[in-house]
C-alpha cells in the first residue's frame, strides 16, 4: 500500500473498474458522508468562491473519491471542497470513484495526500494529521513520510510546530506569520522571548531573513551567557531528541549557569506510556 499511497490517488484509481459510461460513478450527495478524518479545519473563502464559480460553469471536473459502506450508503475520502460547492449550488449528484480501504489509518492517509496535493494544508493542520497517524495508528515518521510522499525532516519540521506556544500557532492557522517564521521562531528555547520575536515579526512586518537574524544573534547571546555554553547547541539536542522520542522536545537553559529542563509533550496515555518504555528502553 506504501508504494500506491506515495504516487497519491491516482495510483489507485487505475485499478477501478470504471462505469461504461464514463470513468466513476454518480453518486448522490445526501448519501455521502463526510470523512471523519478529514484533516482540513478552515477553507479559504476566495479558493472556495473560485471553485464554486467553476463548477457552477463547467461542472465537477474530477470525481471525488469515496468508500462504500451499505448499499447506496458512501463515506468521503477525498473531494471535500467539491462536495461543499456542490452543496452550495444545490446539486443533487456528484460523481465519483469508488475505491476500497483496509483501514481508518488508509482513510487518514488519502485525506492528507489529496490535500496536501491540490490545495496547501495549513501547516498546523497538516501536522496535527500526522499527529493522528502517529498516535491512533501508530506511525513513526518514516512511514508518515513513506506514505504522504515527503521527506522524514520535513514530517518532523511541521510536527515540532505542534511545540510552539498557542499564541503563534494561532498566528499561523490565521496567515499572520509563514511557515517558514514559524520554523524560524522554533529555534528559540524561551517562550517568553519566542512570544516577543513573534510581536515584533507583526508589528515591524519582519520577513524570514529578518527574523533568522534575531533569533541567531539571540541564540549567539545565549550560548556565551553560561559555562561552556559556546560548546552547546539546544536545537541540535532538541532535535535528536525529536527524532529519537518522535515527540515535541524543548530544551530549556539558564543564563546564569548552565542547568535547565526538558519539556516532552504527550497528548494521550497511550503516547505517555510508548515515551516511558521508549526511555527505560534505552
Amino acid at each position: 500500500m506504501v508504494s500506491a499511497l506515495g504516487k497519491g490517488l491516482s495510483a489507485l484509481i487505475e485499478d477501478i473498474t470504471p462505469d461504461e459510461n464514463f470513468s466513476g460513478y454518480n453518486i448522490l450527495i445526501k448519501n455521502i458522508s463526510p470523512n471523519k478524518h478529514q484533516p482540513r479545519q478552515k477553507f479559504n473563502k476566495e479558493d472556495m468562491d473560485a471553485l464554486i464559480l467553476s463548477i457552477k460553469t463547467k461542472g465537477i471536473l474530477q470525481p471525488l473519491t469515496v468508500r462504500q459502506l451499505q448499499t447506496n450508503n458512501y463515506e468521503l475520502i477525498a473531494g471535500e471542497r467539491r462536495l461543499r460547492a456542490a452543496k452550495h449550488l444545490k446539486l443533487k449528484h456528484v460523481p465519483a470513484y469508488i475505491i476500497k480501504i483496509k483501514n481508518d489509518a488508509e482513510m487518514m492517509e488519502l485525506a492528507l495526500i489529496e490535500n496536501i496535493q491540490r490545495v496547501n494544508l495549513n501547516p498546523i493542520e497538516e501536522a496535527e494529521g500526522y499527529l493522528i497517524l502517529r498516535e491512533k495508528y501508530n506511525y513513526n515518521q518514516k512511514l508518515i513520510a513513506e506514505n504522504v510522499g515527503k521527506s522524514r525532516s520535513e514530517i518532523a519540521n511541521k510536527m515540532r510546530l505542534l511545540s510552539l506556544p498557542n499564541k503563534v500557532i494561532d498566528g499561523l492557522n490565521q496567515n499572520k506569520i509563514s511557515y517558514a517564521h514559524a520554523r524560524t521562531l522554533i529555534a528559540i528555547n524561551n517562550d517568553k522571548l519566542l512570544i516577543k520575536v513573534y510581536k515584533q515579526i507583526l508589528i515591524k512586518k519582519l520577513n524570514v531573513r529578518q527574523t533568522e537574524k534575531i533569533v541567531k544573534r539571540l541564540n549567539a547571546v545565549k550560548l556565551r551567557a553560561g559555562k561552556n555554553r559556546d560548546t552547546i547547541n539546544l536545537f541540535k539536542y532538541e532535535k535528536k531528541l525529536n527524532e529519537k522520542l518522535n515527540v515535541p522536545i524543548k530544551i530549556v537553559a539558564s543564563n546564569d549557569d548552565f542547568h535547565g529542563k526538558i519539556s516532552i509533550r504527550f497528548q494521550s496515555q497511550k503516547e505517555l506510556d510508548r515515551l516511558i518504555n521508549l526511555i527505560i528502553e534505552e
